[in-house]
């Protein structure tokens, strides 16, 4: 198992990547204004899911295998960058749409939410990276380091997870409060579908450089 003191290095690691708002946390918000509270935080679910399928193969050593395939590291990076980029383009396309689609009591499938936060999870290619970087550094070597990999993956998802859905629950809400106002929520709409779209740039401009 992991010694005290490497949990504790791993743990404060951790919080420093999470809570520092990031890609993921724009990725959050965008969805909470395009999509509301609840759809959000499934969101987040999606992308933790989607990043425990990441946790589980760089412990197993197929991640390793992925980053030294420059080929396929940059096929996942462009991959996951160019689905941002659909979700905001699409999400601002019909951002007005939804406005009529609430009023009849309908919402957006669970399932559709978080197939689609679950390919954002997988083809992060950021968190990729920090696995394969950290988790070594904090492996004791007496131990089975596959179990205290996955332990670490599971308290950085915990701890993600929470975070995340925070972000998710104050961007929703604000959302509400700009309902009372159908242009006004179609203009916030329009943001959070910008931001995906300019997350999704951000990170295509990353695999090429």
């Amino acid at each position: 198992m992991l010694t005290t003191a490497n949990l504790l290095g791993f743990l404060a690691l951790a919080l420093v990547i999470i809570i520092v708002p990031g890609p993921s946390v724009v990725f959050t918000i965008g969805r909470a204004l395009v999509l509301g509270p609840g759809p959000a935080v499934l969101s987040v679910a999606g992308n933790v899911l989607g990043v425990g399928v990441q946790i589980v193969a760089v412990a197993l050593g197929a991640g390793a295998v992925v980053a030294s395939s420059p080929a396929l590291f940059f096929a996942i990076k462009v991959l996951g960058a160019g689905f941002l980029i659909y979700l905001g383009v699409s999400a601002f396309r019909h951002r007005a749409d939804p406005l009529e689609v609430e009023l009849q009591g309908e919402r957006p499938k669970t399932i559709q939410i978080m197939r689609q936060s679950f390919v954002v999870g997988i083809t992060n290619a950021k968190t990729l990276v920090f696995f394969l970087a950290a988790f070594p550094q904090f492996v004791d070597p007496g131990s089975n380091p596959v179990v205290q990999m996955l332990l670490m993956g599971l308290i950085f998802s915990v701890i993600g997870f929470f975070s995340d859905s925070l972000w998710a629950l104050a961007a929703g809400y604000a959302r509400h409060w700009f309902a009372h106002s159908g242009r006004r929520l179609v203009v916030l709409r329009g943001a959070g579908a910008i931001a995906l779209s300019l997350l999704g740039a951000y990170m295509l401009a990353g695999a090429f450089s």
